[in-house]
């Protein structure tokens, strides 16, 4: 072992001396094509900039690893420019951006357009109104002139088209300073995109409007049912008395929420929606030659204007800490927060590098003083960069019979360690390495590309100087952090928010107005649709995989090597999987959790998070039921370093009764946590729903079990775990061979493998009624699932699966969500999804979904089960759909490690080949007609059962008998603890 030690100190010396000499960063500019561009020297994304005449930034960064492109269209405008009359104005905008204009969403814009500008001005009435007879009576009329308008709309248009381009993601965003509109669309469908984004901005409608304002208003409900965005609001508005970061929040005010301005809003986009405010983000297959022609010449109508400038009076300093306490039904926790300079500072990328040093994930202040000796449940130290002011936040959660003020008491604690220069020298180079891997891993995704010149482009910073960043950071010393630490982070100088466990007495929700479900025209098309539909396409072929020559196969020693060559990067990652699990064993995966607390003869469990660190690696142990894996990855140049590692870690770990003692207190912490979770309880519910009272999720160990448990009896588990068969998939630059060659010297395996222990066998019940599984929570909404089991998976109902998914219960275009949130304003969320079974032999099942106000509940639950029973029928809607399965396929490539999860995924299913194949030869030969018998055959008058978290008292056992036998299992039975 003094051996295998030596090895690892003297690799992890070496790697650290290997800082790279620092790469030039310096702006350039060039002309191609008659276009001027800047550009970054070395940049790894290799990003054009350009600015249209009419002040449009347009930021290209070509890459041809999939044949898709993501795109951002972003505004400089969010809620913090949202008037003060009108908070929430951003977000609601945001929402309408998908509403159309008067060329599409529309059948009949001439009888269209009086009504809604009737809409107008109705709502400036109510808003001028005070009178509550009056405003209801404006309502009313709202109710009605919305209605009549919505005969002329056609819901969705947009969606729908984006969707039969075959794009993904369709969504956007509202923050504080930025409104951000994303696609992810095949690179052959770019002609349409741009020519339906051009026409999105040129002049939006504001169609549907109070059924959209409804969703608002159950988002709005979330939110105040969400602890974590209370706690956060709480922090901001103590930071930032004057900055409107604090003054007003992203969703807006209830009071304001009620009162809405269709031309307050109209006003916000004319203001802040102009060329010279905007950003057109593209990453993905393209040739940016081309590419910047076809968008100078979609968006070159735009004109650009003046942008109201946004201003405020500076914050004065903090002179004593700033109080707040926050309440509600989740765990308790703190936070604290200092302020700090804005984005495009120097002090905002220190900041990032104080936040490296107190949390990483395993040799920070937080990580290693705090979470690995188990002081507290769970620490973290992260900036909040925004452009005029950054937060440094820190949060705790404590461990059983800790108060909050002996979390602030241990947090502020690391923070003197740090102001004093307490942690190790080399802690620096170790962060800086980290983040060089972190960047390669970043530019491998065309995804992570766009959303970081997106997010530099929102905030004002220079990309030169994000590149150099790293380079900046490699020059800092302890001293220079020590001098900042001290400067901003004082003893009285911080906002801290108690998050108290109890009820929040100051809670409101926004009330449901009358609603009259809207006409959504869902089988019609626009013109202008037709036209774009008609666009041609650039064929794209699909690519399949062929396990055989896709997937390189060795051995080391007796153990199976898959392997896919990573000819990109240095980049690799490492899998010992073995197919057992909890089920085999409710020990494994405390074992895995416990290893974390624990050090070898030779090194302790903190040498060993920084020696991982150090060597710019991670590893990670898990069990899932019937599964588990230890994980590796880092750079090619390391690989033998962390294998050694790993492996000594593994074999010589030693038992810690006084680690053991402390993780028991932890353990039984989270899982008191986890029943203060409405995420949680509903998993239950569902597991509950699926198997029966002795289910997957709570088949877990008794607190007596618990309390039994041994140190050597976990220690033993991790040491013998090898002992046991499993594959090795290697995602790497060396070949299969080279791999297992290497491996071979390094894991150890025993002359035969032990047999795996008899896993527990849980079966899917399939109830012949209708039941209602319901728990009680403390929230202004109702969650409902609908839980179905189905028949033994069957490969042949994939293609029609997959079309019914998309057609009818995935994605805003779907029928549920037409149905449900855009005609009925009955939920925020809602979805289905047929979902086959993951291993050959076991049940497929149906799982729909509602996230509703509770006063919304039965009218929510009436209108998912009319779709499940009755599914509406369009043709267009139909086309569109199986439009997005083809081109989904067409431009999907699984790549680098995927590939090999992929196989093992088909291999549990019985294949042998790339199960996509049989949908993309399927799809264009399935109708209307076969979904519909998909549907019939298996949702259509089916029991269900009814899995619900609500609070009791905003919800009857008589409203819940209505839909099945109701049972109420406590939370014991729920969880089995």
């Amino acid at each position: 072992m003094k051996i295998k030690l030596i090895l690892i100190l003297l690799l992890l010396g070496s790697y650290t001396a290997k800082v790279s000499a620092q790469t030039p960063y310096v702006w350039k500019t060039a002309t191609t094509g008659g276009y001027n561009y800047k550009y970054v020297t070395n940049d790894p994304t290799q990003a054009r900039f350009y600015t249209l005449k009419n002040g449009l930034t347009v930021i290209l960064s070509p890459t041809n690893k999939q044949p898709r492109i993501q795109a951002y269209i972003a505004v400089k405008a969010g809620s913090k420019t949202d008037p003060a009359d009108h908070t929430g104005l951003a977000h609601y905008l945001e929402h309408m951006m998908f509403k159309g204009t008067d060329k599409f969403g529309s059948l009949n814009w001439a009888k269209e357009k009086p009504l809604l500008d009737k809409i107008d001005d109705l709502y400036e009435q109510y808003n001028s109104t005070t009178d509550e007879a009056k405003r209801k009576e404006i309502y009313k009329e709202i109710d009605k002139t919305s209605g009549e308008a919505a005969k002329f709309g056609i819901a969705n248009e947009y969606d729908k088209m984006m969707a039969a381009m075959g794009g993904q993601g369709s969504n956007a965003f509202t923050s504080f300073e930025q409104t951000v509109y994303t696609e992810d669309i095949p690179g052959s469908a770019v002609d349409k995109f741009l020519t339906m984004q051009a026409e999105r901005f040129r002049a939006p409608v504001l169609r549907i409007f109070h059924t959209e304002l409804e969703a608002v208003y159950e988002e709005k409900n979330r939110g105040l049912d969400n602890d974590g965005r209370k706690a956060q609001e709480a922090m901001f508005e103590a930071l930032f008395p004057n900055n409107n970061y604090g003054k007003q929040t992203t969703i807006g005010t209830i009071e304001h929420l009620k009162n809405p301005s269709l031309k307050a809003i109209r006003k916000y986009y004319y203001d802040y929606y102009v060329p010279n405010n905007m950003g057109i983000i593209l990453s993905g297959d393209f040739n940016p030659d081309v590419m910047i022609k076809k968008v100078a010449a979609h968006f070159n109508y735009m004109v650009p204007k003046a942008v109201p400038a946004y201003t405020f009076a500076p914050e004065a300093p903090i002179t004593s800490p700033v109080k707040r306490d926050v309440y509600g039904p989740t765990p308790e926790n703190l936070t604290i927060a200092f302020r700090f300079p804005g984005a495009s500072t120097k002090d905002a990328r220190m900041l990032s590098l104080i936040g490296s040093i107190l949390t990483n994930g395993k040799a920070g202040l937080f990580d290693l003083d705090l979470t690995k000796k188990q002081k507290l449940l769970g620490a973290s130290a992260s900036p909040y960069v925004l452009k005029d002011y950054s937060v440094l936040m820190l949060r705790g959660t404590p461990v059983k019979g800790q108060s909050l003020d002996e979390v602030k008491a241990l947090m502020l604690a690391e923070i003197d360690k740090l102001k004093k220069g307490e942690f190790a020298a080399d802690l620096i180079p170790s962060i800086v390495n980290n983040l060089k891997k972190s960047t390669i891993q970043q530019n491998e995704n065309y995804g992570n590309r766009a959303g970081n010149l997106m997010s530099d482009f929102t905030s004002g910073v220079d990309w030169r100087v994000d590149l150099a960043s790293i380079n900046e950071l490699a020059k800092v010393d302890i001293a220079q952090v020590t001098a900042f630490a001290n400067k901003y982070l004082t003893a009285n100088n911080y906002v801290i928010v108690y998050k108290h466990q109890g009820e929040d007495k100051k809670i409101l929700k926004v009330e449901k107005p009358p609603i009259t479900p809207v006409e959504v025209n869902a089988g019609e098309q626009s013109a202008y649709v037709k036209k774009i539909n008609a666009m041609p396409d650039n064929p794209i072929q699909p690519l399949f995989l062929d396990y055989a020559k896709d997937i390189q196969r060795a051995k080391a020693g007796k153990v199976d090597v898959l392997s896919v060559q990573n000819k990109d990067n240095s980049i690799f990652r490492m899998y010992y999987r073995f197919d057992m699990g909890s089920w085999n064993n409710k020990l494994l995966p405390v074992a895995a959790a416990y290893l974390q607390f624990l050090g070898t003869d030779k090194m302790s469990a903190e040498d060993i998070s920084k020696a991982f660190y150090k060597l710019a690696s991670t590893y990670s142990i898990s069990a899932s039921p019937e599964n588990t894996n230890i994980n590796i990855g880092g750079l090619q140049e390391n690989f033998g370093a962390t294998v050694t590692l790993l492996e000594n870690l593994l074999a010589n770990c030693q038992p810690d009764e006084k680690a053991l003692a402390s993780y028991k207190v932890r353990f039984k912490k989270v899982r008191e946590n986890q029943k203060l979770n409405k995420g949680s309880i509903m998993q239950g519910l569902v597991n509950y729903a699926q198997y029966g009272i002795n289910n997957p999720f709570n088949n877990v160990l008794t607190d007596e079990e618990i309390d039994n448990v041994k140190a050597q009896d976990l220690v033993d588990i991790l040491h013998s775990l090898v002992n046991y068969k499993h594959t090795i998939l290697y995602y790497g630059p060396q070949t299969a061979l080279q791999a297992g060659a290497t491996l071979a010297k390094l894991h150890k395996t025993p002359a035969t493998f032990l047999p795996y222990p008899a896993a527990k066998k849980f079966t899917r019940v399939k109830p012949g009624e209708n039941q209602v599984l319901f728990a009680n929570y403390d929230m202004v909404q109702a969650e409902i699932n609908w839980i179905r089991n189905e028949e033994t998976y069957d490969v042949a109902k994939t293609p029609a699966a997959e079309l019914l998914n998309n057609y009818f219960g995935s994605g805003i275009s779907s029928i549920i969500f037409q149905n449900i949130r855009e005609s009925k304003a009955l939920a925020y969320s809602t979805y289905a999804y047929y979902s086959q079974a993951a291993k050959k032999g076991e049940k497929d099942s149906f799982v729909a979904y509602v996230g509703t106000q509770a006063d919304k509940m039965n009218e929510a639950i009436k209108a998912m089960n009319e779709l499940l029973n009755s599914m509406p029928e369009s043709e267009k809607g139909l086309l569109a759909a199986r439009d997005n399965v083809r081109k989904s396929i067409e431009t999907e490539r699984v790549t680098q490690d995927d590939i090999l999860f992929n196989y093992l995924d088909a291999k549990l299913r019985g294949l042998d080949y790339d199960l996509r194949k049989n949908t993309f030869t399927a799809i264009n030969k399935l109708g209307l007609a076969d979904v519909k018998a998909f549907h019939d055959a298996e949702l259509k008058d089916k029991p269900y059962t009814y899995c619900i978290v609500a609070s009791e008292k905003r919800v009857s056992d008589e409203d819940l008998k209505k839909y099945g036998v109701l049972s109420k299992p406590d939370l014991k039975t729920i969880f089995g603890y």
